[in-house]
C-alpha cells in the first residue's frame, strides 16, 4: 500500500476496521524480519510492537491520524477488500512500430 492510499484510507477507518486488519495480519505474515515500509530502519516486527501497542493504547477513543495512516500504511494490504482502493487497469501498450535496419 502507498502513502497517500493509506492516508485517504485512515481518515475514516474505524477502531474494529484497524483490530481485523492486525489479527488478518498477524496470521498471515511469515517473515517479519522484511523491512518495513513505514520505516526502512526497522522490520515489520519493530513496526508490528509499536503500531499494535498504539493501537491497544487507544482505549476505544479514535486512533490519531499519523498512527492510523501508518497502521494502513504498512499492514493495509490485510484490510478488507472493500475498504481497499479500486486499481486502475492500464490499458495494454499498442506495438511499437519497427523496420529492419538497412546495413
Amino acid at each position: 500500500m502507498n502513502k497517500a492510499d493509506a492516508k485517504r484510507i485512515a481518515e475514516t477507518i474505524t477502531i474494529d476496521q484497524l483490530a481485523t486488519m492486525f489479527e488478518r495480519a498477524k496470521a498471515g505474515i511469515t517473515n517479519w524480519e522484511q523491512v518495513s515500509a513505514v520505516n526502512p530502519g526497522m522490520t515489520k516486527g519493530t513496526a508490528w510492537n509499536i503500531l499494535s501497542a498504539a493501537l491497544k493504547a487507544g482505549g476505544g477513543a479514535r486512533v490519531r491520524q499519523l498512527a492510523a495512516t501508518n497502521m494502513v500504511w504498512e499492514f493495509g494490504d490485510f484490510l478488507d477488500d472493500s475498504l481497499k482502493p479500486t486499481k486502475k487497469k492500464r490499458q495494454p501498450a499498442a506495438a511499437p512500430y519497427h523496420q529492419q535496419p538497412n546495413f
